[in-house]
């Protein structure tokens, strides 16, 4: 049976603590931190749990902002620094680094592809002056 939590599913060949990473906005602390609240072994296998231990692993996920309302807030907080035209916003906007990285070198994941200029260039002329 497959578990689904908060849209995700999970899984079913990994251990726990693994497999509730899957959910976005839960990395490895919170989801040590999420057995130990419900009192689960964090290595058992997704497949291997019971009923009743899904159902409190989805009550201790659903305290947490995860998946699509932490992606909102993110993606909101990234349109209001644009908004108020701040220096961070404006690296978003343009998708340049945004953090004080270096933009001479370096920064292929954020600006793409070098886009190199094309020079039309006149073939070379097949006559020659005698």
């Amino acid at each position: 049976m497959a578990i689904r939590i908060s849209g995700v599913i999970l899984p079913p060949n990994k251990h726990v603590r693994i497999a509730l990473r899957s959910v976005y906005g839960i990395g490895n602390h919170r989801s040590l931190e999420i057995c130990k609240k419900v009192g689960l072994d964090p290595t058992i296998k997704v497949i291997n749990l019971k009923d009743e231990h899904t159902i409190l692993l989805q009550e201790a996920v659903n305290q947490y902002e995860v998946e699509g309302d932490l992606r909102r807030r993110v993606a909101m907080d990234i349109k209001r620094l644009g908004d108020i035209k701040c220096y961070r916003g404006l690296r978003h906007k343009r998708g340049l680094p945004v953090r004080g990285q270096r933009t001479r070198t370096n920064a292929r994941t954020r600006k793409g592809r070098k886009r190199q200029s094309q020079l039309i260039m006149k073939p070379a002329s097949t006559e020659t002056k005698s």
